[in-house]
């Protein structure tokens, strides 16, 4: 089946308001920054948004949080972004502070038809409040149930138009799990090869869980934080 489509504003066909978004990407690493973009241009608002982070002020997921698209976001991480901090702490934006294993581990079981599991993460903390605690071999542990999304995505390095993909790297991070926990799962990608070119032993989401994809443009591939040093005379 061919699930190419010409660009990112014609994967996120459907989004509207009020859904629930997975975006892979750890910190700027991976991100789907050309639908982004497009979900910015459509204006959509009150989106959940599942993601590990909110990018920075001025790129990745910042951009829905300046114009006030996201409703509440479920990450484990809010560092590096100020308009993230004010929104939560002004409770402008409802923020769900999940464990990042914990996080990784209910998109997995989103994907995988897992309901619920229980993990020592977050015990005694207040990501536990309200929720059930059982002891395993005489250690308290709490049930996290899974997360799924409407739309999931992902950004991969290689793919083809049937949907397989492969990551970059460290670039893989949450895509993988992401791409297998949406109803609808878009995947953008650096380069589009014809099936068979993919070596079937390195591909990391196969294309029964894409739905749809495209080839993107002008990545910036931000670094968050560029530290070197000064060269020596």
């Amino acid at each position: 089946m061919n699930k190419l489509v010409a660009n990112a504003t014609a994967a996120i066909a459907g989004i509207k308001d009020n859904m629930t978004l997975m975006l892979g990407g750890f910190g700027l690493c991976g991100i789907p920054e050309n639908c982004i973009t497009a979900l910015v241009e459509a204006g959509v608002t009150g989106l959940t948004c599942i993601s590990n982070n909110a990018g920075v002020d001025d790129f990745g997921l910042g951009l829905l949080l300046q114009k006030k698209q996201i409703r509440k976001m479920v990450s484990s991480y809010v560092g590096e972004n100020d308009e993230f901090e004010r929104q939560m702490l002004t409770g402008e934006l409802e923020v769900d502070l999940l464990p990042q294993g914990s996080l990784a581990a209910r998109c997995y079981a989103g994907g995988a038809g897992i309901p619920a599991f229980y993990t020592p993460a977050g015990y005694g903390t207040e990501v536990a409040a309200g929720k059930e605690v059982r002891e395993f071999n005489g250690k308290p542990h709490i049930l996290e149930e899974a997360l799924a999304a409407d739309f999931a995505i992902v950004k991969a390095w290689k793919g083809d138009r049937f949907g397989n993909l492969i990551y970059n790297g460290p670039a893989r991070n949450f895509n993988p799990a992401m791409a297998m926990a949406g109803k609808i799962t878009i995947a953008e990608v650096e380069e589009i090869l014809e099936p068979g070119e993919l070596d079937p032993n390195f591909i990391h989401t196969p294309g029964v869980f894409v739905q749809r994809i495209f080839q993107g443009s002008n990545y910036e591939k931000r670094i968050e934080q560029r530290t070197v040093r000064q060269r020596e005379s």
